[in-house]
């Protein structure tokens, strides 16, 4: 992987120090007008955004984003952040975005495009920020203020989110993260990362998307080719789009950045995707909101054969929306069930979600977990690459979905960072 660097900015991989940053060609538009900027938002189209919008804008869902933290007061995000819902132990700058990723994040998710700004895929969702530290953007003393990852997750899971969108990784296996999320998953939440940007040969394994449990979300491009920059293997269950979008150049919030790539895109947007969903059905179970991207994602392969580069296929909400006699299902079974046991484990079964309107409810995402490495668990999904992979979402470009690391860089050369590429669990600063 080439090396670059921003600020200082990088992160572990197989043990060594590598940027997790991709460069790409952007150009920087300040004052960039509402149509400039959401006319790159291409995927809107294609997924039939307007019509979805009809039947669910996300109302009554809330999203925990687990990032660099999320500006409350960009204009598309004012009314959409419920800081005051994070819990206090874990609330430390939960509002102050140091890098622009997860405000970007946010804004993909529930933004109401308002004065230029991104037009998130549910504008009627609202986000609950945490912030931990990523790479070395943080003082010494602002990370040790600032909750680890596992502990986000866990406030997360007690509170009544529905969703966990984690636009992070990294190539290290914490086993505190990984008990934080099996809680999250026990809770009833919905659990989406990023799977990295690496690219489909590097061999690396990231985190948080390779824990059991997780949907791990890789990219796309607008015309329905899987990325060349997303990672692939076991853990890699769904892909939505990720490329040639805007992003927040930096924690300024002065200006968004263009053609932008990497799997962050696409990770709040298949959290968006969910809580479309689960809106218009809040009473179903986690199970049943999963088991709805899964059943209608778009592929040209058996549902039950998932390959290593696009998992079970392009998320497709639309599908779901405009059926009202889709059946999604036993509430309390897991559509992954099989890939999420672990050897030795028995699966969580019927704990009650925080949240009162919703049903008890397994974990709902994620694959069979293996040993790997120095005993970290992943995903074991007996993936099946196959030849038409790179055209995975070509079956129906009637839905679609986008992630996006954030773009960072300076004014010569934009780099931007790739969901679980970009950011190193806190529980690694010390190394």
């Amino acid at each position: 992987m080439k090396s670059a660097t921003r600020r200082g900015l990088r992160v572990r991989v197989g043990g060594a120090a590598a940027s997790a940053l991709i460069a790409v060609g952007v150009s920087l538009a300040p004052g960039a007008t509402a149509a400039d900027v959401q006319s790159e938002q291409w995927y809107l189209g294609p997924m039939q955004a307007e019509k979805m919008w009809k039947t669910s804008t996300g109302e009554g869902i809330k999203v925990a984003v687990i990032d660099t933290g999320v500006n409350p007061d960009t204009p598309s995000l004012k009314g959409q952040v419920l800081a005051d819902e994070v819990p206090k132990q874990v609330a430390y700058g939960a509002t102050d975005d140091y890098a622009g990723h997860g405000t970007t994040m946010a804004e993909l998710m529930v933004g109401t495009g308002a004065d230029g700004g991104l037009q998130g895929l549910a504008p009627g969702a609202e986000v609950v920020p945490y912030r931990v530290p990523l790479g070395n953007e943080l003082s010494a003393k602002e990370e040790k203020l600032a909750p680890t990852s596992a502990e986000a997750i866990k406030a997360a899971a007690d509170s009544d989110v529905r969703i966990i969108s984690m636009s992070i990784g990294s190539a290290a296996y914490e086993p505190e993260d990984e008990a934080a999320l099996k809680y999250a998953a026990s809770k009833g939440k919905i659990l989406v990362a990023s799977v990295g940007n690496s690219g489909q040969d590097s061999g690396y394994i990231e985190y948080p998307a390779a824990y059991p449990y997780v949907l791990g979300v890789s990219s796309i491009d607008d015309k329905s080719h899987i990325s060349d920059f997303g990672q692939s293997g076991n853990y890699v269950d769904l892909v939505a789009p990720g490329e040639n979008l805007p992003a927040y150049c930096n924690g300024n919030f002065e200006q968004y950045c263009h053609n932008l790539n990497g799997t962050s895109f696409s990770t709040a947007i298949t959290s968006a995707a969910a809580a479309l969903i689960w809106s218009a059905h809040p009473d179903w179970t986690a199970n049943q909101v999963t088991r709805a991207l899964i059943d209608t994602a778009g592929r040209k392969w058996p549902k039950d054969e998932p390959t290593a580069n696009a998992g079970y296929g392009t998320i497709r909400p639309r599908s779901v929306l405009a059926d009202p006699d889709y059946d999604a299902g036993e509430p309390y079974s897991d559509p992954l069930r099989k890939e999420n046991a672990q050897e030795g484990e028995k699966l969580v079964t019927e704990i009650p979600p925080a949240s009162a309107s919703a049903k008890p409810s397994e974990p709902s995402a994620g694959a069979t977990a293996a040993s790997q490495g120095a005993g970290g668990s992943t995903k074991d999904k007996q993936a099946t690459a196959g030849s038409d992979d790179a055209e995975a979402t070509a079956a129906d470009a009637s839905d679609g979905g986008s992630t996006l690391w954030i773009a960072l860089g300076a004014v010569a050369a934009v780099l931007v960072i790739g969901g679980v590429g970009f950011a190193v669990l806190r529980a690694r600063r010390a190394n």
